[in-house]
């Protein structure tokens, strides 16, 4: 059945509203969260995260330009599979971190500032979810602040961590660091609902991170230090949907040599 907010633009801040794509799957929820950002009053805007390159959602986003920036947390096809067509449907340059997915301007580093269509982005490295990921700290009026997260938190569960590309030192450094940010910090992930507070989020994907990994050796402890990473997921995710496990291989995977680099 179809969702009832594909294809409309949804207010969620007074600088940022999202248009969720129409592909939903286990690894999406309920498709991907394209945000675009503006202040009130001014005509462009950017985008974050266009999406796959499905061409009726691109075609809604770029209904709601002018597009002066394009903007992406990271490389997967979910999220920036459609950046170069969106590109050539609005003219709009493209900033990310991996320098193959930059069109017409420069990459994106940790620090960074990116002031367009009236707002103030401020760039803060996340890897982990993949070695790119980047999340986008939204200062709003009236000491409102938010951050795109990306798939790094995710608005529902948890999310993967993408083997050989992720790894888990990085993810939980990441986690951390979004720990740090203020109380009331809203969370506007790249896929499913916003959340109230990213430092709570963060804070409670470190305490999920560190129950698993416990899990993880416990689970080698049983099966012998040969397991393949399969074996593990049939203990430890035995409460997790089965479309999800071989996601979680990947994740189960990062675990492993997190815990042989910390021996």
């Amino acid at each position: 059945m179809s969702h009832p907010l594909y294809g409309k633009l949804r207010p969620v801040t007074p600088l940022a509203s999202v248009l969720l794509a129409q592909n939903p799957s286990p690894m999406t929820l309920e498709g991907t969260n394209t945000w675009v950002l503006r202040a009130p009053g001014v005509e462009e805007c950017v985008v974050v995260d266009p999406g796959e390159a499905d061409e009726e959602h691109l075609g809604r986003v770029a209904a709601h330009g002018p597009v002066a920036l394009v903007l992406l947390t990271h490389r997967h096809h979910d999220h920036a599979g459609g950046a170069r067509r969106f590109a050539e449907l609005t003219g709009a340059p493209v900033r990310a971190l991996d320098p193959s997915l930059v069109l017409g301007s420069e990459a994106l580093g940790d620090g960074d500032v990116v002031a367009v269509a009236g707002v103030e982005v401020r760039v803060v490295g996340t890897p982990g979810h993949t070695s790119d990921s980047l999340s986008f700290l939204l200062d709003g009026p009236d000491s409102e602040t938010a951050v795109l997260t990306g798939d790094t938190i995710l608005g529902r569960g948890t999310t993967v961590i993408a083997h050989p590309d992720g790894a888990l030192g990085p993810y939980l450094a990441s986690l951390r660091r979004l720990a740090e940010l203020l109380p009331g910090t809203a969370v506007l992930p790249g896929h499913g609902p916003e959340l109230p507070d990213a430092p709570a989020a963060a804070a409670a994907y470190l305490a999920h991170r560190e129950q698993r990994l416990e899990q993880v050796r416990g689970a080698l402890g049983r099966l012998g230090p040969d397991a393949t990473a399969r074996q593990v997921v049939e203990l430890v995710y035995a409460d997790v949907d089965r479309a999800l496990w071989p996601a979680a291989e990947w994740s189960v995977r990062a675990q492993v040599d997190y815990l042989r680099a910390s021996a």
